[in-house]
């Protein structure tokens, strides 16, 4: 029987207007931040970035149609620009291109909307209970029950039908909410899937499997390269018994765009959707450097503080993101991926399926649907 969507929940009152800043976060301090110095932009910059844009569209042509004969051809270029930032207006649209998602949907016409009416969710009541509490100082997620929480319930409950043994986990919710932002629903739905299953990168589900397997190899895999490439802080983190899991964990879960500031978050977005979970190594040994003269003082209460509330001139991407791009670390990544699969008995390998069978997780549905 045909299952409606849920609408049982009355929207709740607009909330007021507010302030917001270019990305649609209600301002704390008007002024102040800046990302709200938007408006004092010169000329110069309008029109440097007018031509960013003009570089891009040519790039990606109508729609991404030129999109990987571009790559194809000119791979380092493509590298280089989405490092430098890809321009707001067409990163919904690149960001489908470069993870692969695109394809997905083109391929899976329909299936979306039946995981959406026909099947139902155990984590229904979970989604439900946690929307409020992703991105609920931006303005499309504000209302109660408004077009914004509903848009991220749809997405995060067809998820939960399309994958059972990942179902929902809260972390989910913030990278829902953000490709919310750049594109409509089924995008959304289809990048998530193309994210956790693994259309260009390694299956990224691992992260929210119970035992969050994933989770425990990239903390173990970040400890040993603190201590490889920042010695003595990793030799005070030991002393003070800090381990990654108590400040780490969600710039692993979220891809920092739970607590990060979002002008950050989406340039580190930008390039780990086209190279993957490397980027997410090298900013969080960024930060860590960046800040290690400070960090290497300070006791176990005000060091777990630290570690959990950065400093704001740390958080420039035009500062973090460059010193991130020069640590190199996808070699040592393989080797202690090996390592602690040795030690683990491959648990991380047998709990996140390959990319092929993960994708295959599709045919069911669009053969039900027929």
């Amino acid at each position: 029987m045909e299952r409606k969507i849920v609408d049982e929940f009355e929207p709740g009152p607009v909330p007021p207007v507010k302030a917001v800043d270019r990305f649609g976060f209600i301002k704390q301090e008007p002024n102040n931040s800046p990302e709200g110095l938007t408006k004092s932009r010169s000329t110069n910059e309008h029109e440097r970035e007018e031509r960013r844009v003009r570089k891009w569209r040519k790039m990606i042509g109508v729609g991404g149609s030129d999109w990987k004969h571009y790559l194809r051809r000119k791979p380092h270029v493509v590298q280089r620009r989405i490092r430098k930032g890809i321009p707001d207006c067409l990163r919904g649209l690149v960001w489908q291109l470069i993870s692969g998602s695109r394809d997905l949907l083109l391929m899976n016409p329909g299936v979306y909307e039946q995981l959406l009416i026909y099947e139902t969710s155990a984590s229904e009541l979970d989604i439900i209970r946690d929307i409020s509490r992703t991105f609920p100082s931006h303005v499309f997620f504000q209302q109660r029950h408004g077009p914004g929480q509903r848009s991220l319930y749809n997405v995060l409950k067809a998820y939960s039908v399309f994958d059972r043994d990942v179902g929902y986990v809260q972390g989910m919710g913030f990278l829902a909410g953000l490709l919310l932002l750049y594109m409509s629903e089924e995008d959304a739905f289809w990048l998530l899937v193309a994210l956790l299953k693994g259309a260009v990168h390694a299956p990224m589900e691992g992260l929210y499997l119970v035992g969050l397997p994933l989770v425990q190899l990239y903390l173990f895999q970040f400890e040993q390269l603190v201590r490889e490439n920042l010695p003595m802080l990793g030799e005070h983190f030991s002393q003070e018994m800090i381990n990654p899991s108590m400040y780490a964990s969600q710039w692993f879960i979220t891809v920092f765009s739970y607590s990060f500031p979002f002008h950050l978050a989406l340039r580190i977005w930008d390039v780990f959707l086209f190279e993957g979970v490397e980027i997410v190594f090298q900013v969080g040994l960024a930060l860590l450097k960046y800040c290690h003269n400070d960090l290497i003082k300070l006791p176990f209460e005000k060091l777990i503080h630290a570690l959990r509330n950065f400093p704001e001139n740390a958080l420039n991407p035009d500062v973090l993101l460059p010193m991130a791009y020069s640590i190199k670390v996808s070699n040592r990544l393989e080797e202690l991926k090996e390592e602690y699969e040795k030690k683990n008995g491959k648990r991380s390998g047998e709990s996140v399926q390959s990319t092929e069978s993960s994708l295959n997780q599709v045919e069911p549905f669009k053969q039900r649907q027929s």
